[in-house]
Formats: C-alpha cells, sequence, structure tokens
C-alpha cells in the first residue's frame, strides 16, 4: 500500500500563557490558524515489522524522537494491527525549531493517512486522543482551520475562520528553545497580552483587519537578548504593508498578514533576498 498527503503548517494568531498548572505545564490560550505551507509525506507499508523515515534533511532524527515515527508506532498500538514494515518519506518545506508545528503537522498526517490506508475509521475523538499523547499541537493539525486552543493546546473550540488573505513567513537562521523560554515566563509579571476576546469577536465579524492589530506573542518579552532579527523582520513586513506582524509559537519563525497580493509579494521579495526561509502563502 502506497500513499502521499500534505501536512500544513500552522501559525498562532496569538498567543497567551494564563497560568502554571499543577502538572506543570502552563495554561496557555491562543487562535491558530493553518496556512498554505505544507511538508510533502509519503508511506509506503509492506509485510514484515518496523518503521522507517526518510527525510531530505539529513539532521531530522529517524528513530522515536521524530513525531511522525511516534505516531505511526501509535497508530499500530492503537488498532493492533501487526505484520507490516512502515516506510515514512518526508520531503520538508516547513522550517524546523519555527514555532510553525511542522512535526505535529507530519504527526497528524501520519494518522490520518494510516487510518485511511487500513480502514481503521477512527472517529475525530480517537483520533484526537492520539495525537495529544505525542503532541500538544497534533490535535489541532488533524482539525485545522480556525481554532482558540486552551490548557496545553489540545484543549480546541472551532471559531469563525480567518477571512482570507496572504501571509509572508520569515525564519531568521536561528531558533529558541522552548523549553527555556518558558522558563523564563512569570504569568504574574507578563505585562502586556493579546486581546483574545478582541480577536475571536473580530473573525465573527470577519474583520481581518482588527484581527491583525490584536495580535501579540507574550513570548517576545522573554526573548534572549540580542536576537534583533525578530524585530527587524516585523518592522520590515510593517513597512511593507502588512496588516500586522508577530511571532509564531515559541519561535523564532515571524508572520505578517496582508490583504494585497501585490503587496505580499514585494515583502517576501525583499525579505527573501536577506533570509534563506522567507515564504509566501495564504491561509487555508
Amino acid at each position: 500500500m502506497k500513499a502521499s498527503d500534505k501536512a500544513f503548517a500552522k501559525i498562532n494568531i496569538s498567543l497567551d500563557i494564563v497560568s502554571k498548572m499543577d502538572d506543570g505545564y502552563h495554561n496557555m490560550l491562543t487562535v491558530m490558524q493553518s496556512v498554505g505551507l505544507f511538508d510533502e509525506i509519503m508511506i509506503e507499508c509492506t509485510h514484515g515489522e518496523g518503521v522507517d523515515i526518510d527525510s531530505d534533511l539529513q539532521y531530522i532524527p529517524g528513530d522515536e524522537r521524530n513525531i511522525a515515527v511516534k505516531a505511526a508506532l501509535a497508530f499500530f498500538a492503537y488498532t493492533g494491527i501487526k505484520g507490516f514494515r512502515t516506510q515514512i518519506a518526508i520531503k520538508k518545506n516547513i522550517p524546523v525549531c519555527a514555532g510553525l508545528g511542522g512535526g505535529s503537522a507530519d504527526g497528524a498526517c501520519v494518522f490520518m493517512m494510516l487510518d485511511r490506508m487500513f480502514e481503521t475509521g477512527l472517529g475525530a475523538a480517537d483520533l484526537r486522543k492520539l495525537g495529544g499523547s505525542i503532541g500538544s499541537d497534533v490535535p489541532f493539525c488533524m482539525k485545522g482551520g480556525t481554532m482558540l486552543a486552551r490548557g496545553r493546546g489540545d484543549d480546541l473550540s472551532e471559531l469563525p475562520g480567518l477571512p482570507r488573505c496572504y501571509l509572508v513567513i520569515c525564519k531568521p537562521p536561528f531558533s529558541f528553545s522552548t523549553p527555556e523560554l518558558f522558563k523564563l515566563i512569570r504569568c504574574e509579571r507578563i505585562r502586556a497580552r493579546p486581546d483574545t476576546e478582541g480577536i475571536v469577536e473580530a473573525l465573527g465579524k470577519g474583520d481581518l483587519c482588527s484581527v491583525a492589530r490584536r495580535m501579540y506573542n507574550v513570548f517576545e518579552d522573554v526573548l534572549p537578548r540580542g536576537e534583533r532579527d525578530i524585530a527587524d523582520i516585523k518592522n520590515a513586513l510593517l513597512d511593507g504593508g502588512a496588516l500586522g506582524a508577530v511571532m509564531t509559537g515559541s519561535g523564532s519563525a515571524v508572520f505578517g498578514l496582508f490583504d494585497d497580493r501585490i503587496k505580499a509579494g514585494k515583502a517576501y521579495e525583499e525579505l527573501g533576498a536577506g533570509y534563506a526561509d522567507c515564504f509566501l502563502c495564504e491561509t487555508i
């Protein structure tokens, strides 16, 4: 059996950290959105055992550290299916360690592809449960669209869709450690927060400008000193006509929302001249 599919990236329109929970995880409140940047996943299942993975990026782990491998192993353990060797090939287009959910998107895609290939008919609840067991963003990546996420990010509520628009996504040549950024967060000391309620209201009205004006990410306040690229990219996007610009997830990718294709294309070309990981896409 062979199959192929696309694993779509996500952005955080807003990201707030409300409190620290008793289990040590942080209680998040974030508006998430699927975008048209994607990895390409190919799966072949033959008789045998084990899960193998191959990627065009040599530094991507090929064992259980890879969330796509975790997804395949979790699927077979949950369904009880045995006697198949699974070979996964990933063409990476989504930058790694960027806050774009590339690994989570890959894992979500593997779950759903195997469900179709083996005709197991897993329901949405089962898939979300499996996804949540390997990554907080995986349940969202299974569903996609525009969602309000709470808790660890896997408590999802569907929102009115973000009006279709253009995005320029740019990742500087470095990444941040998500655990280290979380350690720097002191919920009681957060001075500026996104207007999540206002964003939800603006989505209900289909008001893209109001959404863009309210975008914010609390991680930006605890970034290591000296990482001026984040601010420089945001300023370049805004100067180029973006309605709003913000870092996604724990970074280091930054995106800008545009309502004009020509302006978005020009900003993409200008930023792309200085940054290798620069992308022009739309919301989905």
